[in-house]
C-alpha cells in the first residue's frame, strides 16, 4: 500500500478484517457492582433517563460526567450511595477545580459544571427513588458559569481558503469538499451531519431534512445551489464507489462503507481547516457553523430566521453567535457617532499646516 493515498488507499484498508483496521481499544471500566453499589445505581439511572425519551447524546454526556465521579470515588474506596456525603463531593469538586490536562491546562469551567450538574442530578433521583434517605448535593454550589463571545468567525477569504483545501481529483477528496459546503451552507451540527442519509436531501426543492436534531427535534433547512452542486458530484461519482452494503442509506460515508462517527467527522474538519492558510491555529465543524450565522447575518439576515436555521429553542443563544457580527456595528457607529459626523461633513486636513494646532478632543 506504499504510496497509495486517498481513495486508493481507503479501498486497500477496506479489505482488511475489522479486527485489523486499527484504532484504539474501548477502555473497559471496572467498577464494583453488587446490585447496590454506585455503579449500578448509576445503570438504573441511565434506564430512567431513555424512559423519559431524553436523547441518546444526552443519556451519552450523564454517562461521560457520571463515569468521571465514579472513577474519582472508586480510587478513594467510595462504592456506595451512603458513602457519599456532603463533604466528600465538595472534595471532588476541589479534585475538579485543580485538575490538569495532558497539556497542562485546567478544566474549563463549563466542564466543571457539567461534571458537578450531572452528580447532583444523579442523587436528587436517589433521593426520589428512596435509595437514600437525604441528598448530599443538594447544598453543592456549581461555579457560576461564563459568558464569553464565541471565536471570531472566518472571513470569506478564510472559508474560501478552507474549501479548497481537499483534492476534488481524488474520490475522497470530493467528498470532504461536499460536506464542508454542506456545513457552510447549511449551518448543521456534526452530529446531524453524520446522521444525514440520502432521503433527507430534496434535490429539487434544494432543502434538508434535519432528523432527531438536538432535544430529538427535527427541521427543515435550505441548501445553497453551490454546495448542492458538490453534494450531487458526491453522490452520482463517489458514493457508489464507497458503498458496502446495500441497505446503507447514510449520506456521507467513510472510506469503509460506513458511517462517520460524529467525533471522527469532528477531527476530518479540524485536520483540514489546520491545512488552509487562515491564520488560525485550530478550528472545525462549529466554527463552519458559526461562521455561517454570522456572514448571513452580516448579509441582513434576521435573526429570528438564523435562528431557525440552527434549530436554537432560545433567541439569546442565536445571539450569542452573533454578537461578533461588528461590520454592522462599525457602519452605525460612523453613521451616527457625532465625532465621525463630523469627520463626514468636513475635510479631512490635507497636510500638517491646516490641522488646528491645539485640537480639543
Amino acid at each position: 500500500m506504499a504510496g497509495k493515498r486517498g481513495y486508493e488507499a481507503a479501498r486497500r484498508m477496506r479489505e482488511r478484517a475489522p479486527e485489523q483496521r486499527g484504532g484504539n481499544e474501548p477502555h473497559q471500566e471496572h467498577f464494583v457492582r453488587d446490585g447496590k453499589a454506585l455503579a449500578d445505581h448509576v445503570d438504573g439511572y441511565l434506564d430512567y433517563m431513555r424512559m423519559l425519551n431524553r436523547t441518546r447524546s444526552a443519556v451519552a454526556g450523564d454517562w461521560n460526567s457520571l463515569k468521571y465521579f465514579m472513577r474519582w470515588a472508586h480510587e478513594r474506596e467510595i462504592t456506595h450511595p451512603e458513602h457519599v456525603t456532603f463533604a466528600v463531593l465538595q472534595n471532588y469538586q476541589r479534585w475538579l477545580w485543580r485538575y490538569r490536562k495532558t497539556n497542562g491546562k485546567p478544566l474549563s469551567v463549563s466542564s466543571q459544571r457539567s461534571r458537578l450538574g450531572a452528580v447532583k442530578t444523579f442523587f436528587s433521583w436517589l433521593c426520589k427513588q428512596h435509595i437514600i434517605a437525604a441528598n448530599p448535593a443538594s447544598d453543592l454550589d456549581l461555579p457560576r458559569a461564563e459568558k464569553r463571545l464565541p471565536e471570531e468567525a472566518l472571513s470569506i477569504a478564510q472559508i474560501e481558503a478552507v474549501l479548497c483545501v481537499p483534492d476534488v481529483h481524488d474520490h475522497l477528496g470530493l467528498r470532504d469538499r461536499a460536506m464542508l459546503e454542506l456545513f457552510y451552507s447549511t449551518g448543521i451540527r456534526r452530529t446531524e451531519m453524520a446522521r444525514l442519509e440520502l432521503a433527507d436531501l430534496n434535490r429539487e426543492k434544494r432543502i434538508l431534512w434535519i432528523r432527531y436534531g438536538k432535544g430529538n427535534k427535527d427541521r427543515v433547512v435550505p441548501v445553497g445551489a453551490r454546495a448542492l452542486r458538490w453534494v450531487e458530484k458526491y453522490i452520482e461519482n463517489v458514493r457508489p464507489l464507497l458503498v458496502v452494503d446495500p441497505a446503507q442509506q447514510t449520506l456521507f460515508l467513510t472510506g469503509y462503507g460506513q458511517a462517520f462517527n460524529h467525533e471522527a467527522l469532528g477531527n476530518k474538519v479540524r485536520y483540514i481547516m489546520s491545512k488552509a492558510d487562515t491564520g488560525r491555529a485550530h478550528g472545525g465543524c462549529h466554527l463552519l457553523r458559526h461562521t455561517c450565522a454570522t456572514h448571513m447575518h452580516e448579509g441582513g439576515a434576521d435573526i429570528r430566521f438564523i435562528q431557525e436555521l440552527l434549530g436554537h429553542e432560545h433567541l439569546n443563544t442565536t445571539a450569542v453567535y452573533t454578537k461578533v457580527s461588528i461590520e454592522k456595528l462599525q457602519e452605525v457607529h460612523t453613521n451616527t457617532h457625532p465625532a465621525e459626523s463630523r469627520n463626514r461633513t468636513k475635510p479631512a486636513p490635507q497636510n500638517d499646516a491646516e490641522a488646528p494646532e491645539n485640537p480639543s478632543f
